[in-house]
């Protein structure tokens, strides 16, 4: 009688040798379980680590570990769910840095920095990797501006190609602080963005159109917006959450500045939203309760009353993603912990 193959775990822990902060999901389809995660220490020299889901022994092994100057504010790798691009991670913190990705080692392929005039630098909070684009990417700074920056990557042509980079435009995108940037799937894509910030608005723009840009929600009290993200599958949709707030807001950008919904059930503050990569109605959130809660948001406008699902980790939740080509899976960082969840 044939042996049923084992049981796959609904969750897999790995535990770093420092706090992480930042972390992401490898999109490219050949690279299953691979995430990229950064270190949170209060001082100049920080960690990236690379670690894979070993199918085998359900272990996840470290496939190599990098120096970054400070914390990593967020990592991305590449959009490139054909695998057809070189294997790229890139990282924000003190400037936006790209690596390339080997077996073994990983190594900057390219600084981007837009401040070359001056010795100090405005520190970056945020970047988004365009989806339909790969070669644009936008960053978000302390200083009041976003950047779009184009990337000449170059696709595999059996030799290595260097990854520059340029200025495509900067501009002046609130009145203090902007703390998150992201593409919209709206309109193919490619052009539209919106950001959120200490002035507590969130605003959409067009690289078509950069003499003006749309407020689309502002906080009643003027209480700064630390993150948003994009519904993946409705581009009407977006989330965003206030400092040190308990709740998660839903916009619809047809009705600026009044919430279609408010997730509230978290008892601490909330720090992260990811919606599902495959379904329009269907959003996480995590907390400093130690919870990652899964909503269905169907009803709206009429009001979400309770999670459908929820996950008690052993510590303050400090980032959540899904997982884009594995839909099944969620990513959470807790302490010095990654743990990713079966949904």
């Amino acid at each position: 009688m044939a042996s049923l193959p084992p049981k796959r775990k609904e969750i897999y822990k790995y535990e770093a040798p420092w706090t992480l902060y930042s972390m992401n999901w490898s999109v490219r389809p050949d690279k299953r379980f691979r995430l990229a995660v950064g270190s949170f220490v209060e001082e100049y020299n920080n960690k990236v680590q690379i670690v894979s889901l070993n199918e085998e022994t359900s272990e996840f092994e470290a496939r190599s570990t990098f120096d970054h100057p400070y914390p990593t504010t967020k990592i991305m790798w590449i959009p490139d769910s054909k695998g057809v691009f070189q294997d790229l991670v890139a990282t924000s913190g003190d400037y936006l840095r790209v690596w390339r990705v080997g077996e073994t080692d990983t190594r900057l392929e390219c600084l981007l920095n837009n401040n070359k005039n001056s010795d100090f630098c405005a520190p970056l909070t945020s970047f988004d990797w365009n989806e339909v684009d790969p070669n644009l990417l936008g960053t978000s700074s302390i200083d009041t501006t976003c950047t779009i920056w184009g990337l000449e990557t170059g696709q595999m042509l059996g030799r290595v190609n260097m990854v520059t980079g340029h200025v495509k435009t900067q501009l002046i995108a609130h009145d203090k602080e902007v703390y998150d940037i992201a593409f919209s799937r709206a309109g193919g894509g490619r052009d539209m963005f919106a950001s959120v910030g200490a002035d507590g608005s969130v605003r959409m723009f067009d690289l078509r159109h950069l003499e003006h840009s749309t407020i689309i929600y502002e906080d009643p009290q003027h209480h700064p917006l630390l993150r948003l993200a994009w519904n993946k599958q409705d581009p009407n949709y977006l989330s965003t959450m206030a400092m040190d707030s308990f709740e998660v807001i839903i916009l619809d950008v047809r009705v600026p500045c009044t919430p279609v919904a408010r997730l509230n059930n978290h008892r601490a503050c909330v720090n992260g939203i990811a919606w599902a990569p495959h379904s329009s109605c269907h959003i996480c959130t995590a907390a400093d309760d130690h919870q990652a809660l899964i909503w269905d948001i169907q009803q709206m406008p009429r009001a979400i009353e309770d999670p459908i699902l929820a996950y008690t980790a052993d510590g303050e939740i400090n980032h959540i993603q899904w997982a884009s080509t594995q839909p099944d899976w969620i990513a959470i960082c807790y302490n010095n912990c990654l743990e990713i969840l079966r949904v």
